[in-house]
């Protein structure tokens, strides 16, 4: 395709989305460094907070991950005995829960997490960023295991 078409073709959502994400997880993991958490770990501590127990599957699903990426990421946690990783209720299943240590690490994180919320929240202006969660939201429907009309 030559320059000029596409020069007139609009910005790939996709591609901009992904940039823009990459900035603000660089931003929270700035802000994060002290609490030795980076934001998505700390996403992932949270979302084992609010489920409780989870099967890997139902947090893979929960969080949009593949059983790969959910293990990578899993990984440090366990290292650091954030999170434990027991037998499921049958023998084809295991479970991951969060520990005292990850409910502590949480907590350290949290004053950390509020500030780049905050950093965030005043640079975008807290209307716009209101509408940026509720039309992310949205997107998150795109992902076939949250597209009711998929199925």
């Amino acid at each position: 395709m030559p320059p000029a078409a596409t020069a007139a073709l609009p910005a790939c959502t996709c591609g901009r989305l992904r940039r823009a994400t990459r900035a603000l997880t660089q931003l929270y993991d700035d802000l994060m460094i002290p609490s030795g958490l980076r934001v998505t770990q700390f996403s992932m501590l949270r979302t084992l907070e609010r489920e409780g127990t989870s099967t890997l599957s139902d947090l893979a699903q929960a969080l949009l991950l593949d059983r790969t990426a959910l293990s990578r990421n899993l990984d440090p946690l366990v290292e650091r005995g954030l999170v434990k990783i027991i037998a499921g209720r049958d023998a084809r299943t295991r479970e991951v829960s969060l520990t005292r240590s990850g409910g502590q690490a949480i907590r350290a994180a949290l004053p950390h997490w509020t500030r780049a919320q905050a950093q965030v929240s005043a640079r975008v202006g807290a209307a716009k960023l209101q509408a940026l969660v509720a039309t992310l939201g949205e997107i998150e429907t795109l992902h076939p295991d949250r597209n009711n009309d998929a199925r």
